[in-house]
């Protein structure tokens, strides 16, 4: 038996991530310095932003299988830049150029501006730890 892709939760799941990457851009746009909130926010973006790219093969599979090759290659090109800005963004975050931090994360704000959020977004502080989460992958990695 074949693996079972329910490609609504990975839709579901990328419009999650994305209204929390715009939050997220919109506390970080409000702080005056570098702390440990300023960090977890641009290590909580570029994480989510691999997340949302993560998601594009499993969307785009069932399209595939029916043959909808330029509908599967049109999505994969809207999303591409997902991957882009999140290696970027993760290689500045642990460089700490937060110059490059600020221009990528305007960058995926401008990307995103025609998500809407809800009047009262109840989604916490997902950002919390992401710091320490970036981290401890990066010297995985590394």
């Amino acid at each position: 038996m074949g693996r079972i892709i329910n490609p609504e939760s990975a839709g579901k799941e990328r419009t999650r991530l994305t209204r929390t990457v715009l939050l997220a851009v919109r506390e970080l746009m409000k702080q005056t310095d570098i702390n440990a909130k300023t960090r977890d926010l641009a290590a909580y973006i570029c994480e989510a932003l691999q997340e949302i790219h993560n998601t594009i093969d499993v969307s785009v599979s069932a399209w595939e299988k029916r043959g909808y090759w330029v509908k599967a290659d049109r999505f994969r090109m809207e999303w591409l830049w997902t991957g882009q800005f999140a290696e970027r963004l993760r290689q500045a975050v642990l460089q700490e150029d937060w110059g490059t931090v600020a221009q990528i994360t305007a960058q995926t704000a401008a990307r995103l501006a025609s998500v809407k959020l809800p009047a009262r977004p109840q989604v916490g502080e997902p950002w919390a730890g992401a710091w320490k989460r970036l981290q401890a992958s990066h010297s995985v990695k590394g």
